[in-house]
């Protein structure tokens, strides 16, 4: 079972900067699609506190909602990076 969750949208540039990282890495994730309009995103707005994506969410390292591609990338690589 995957560890790590993504919420995401589909054709979002930065949601696709993080699943290249997640796939350069090898990690598998399980995705969440969230709606276009973002007062229908309160999954990921429950998760985060906001409502723009991608969200990164990793239980076993206690994160419960990191915003922001370039955050998410560069704690990707600390994280499990070689």
């Amino acid at each position: 079972m995957a560890n790590l969750e993504l919420y995401e949208l589909e054709g979002c540039p930065y949601c696709a900067k993080v699943i290249e990282k997640l796939d350069e890495l090898e990690l598998d994730y399980e995705s969440h699609m969230v709606p276009r309009s973002h007062s229908e995103r309160t999954e990921v707005e429950e998760v985060s506190g906001q409502t723009g994506v991608p969200v990164l969410v990793d239980k076993e390292h206690g994160v419960e909602g990191m915003p922001e591609s370039d955050d998410i990338v560069e704690y990707l690589e600390e994280t499990y990076g070689a």
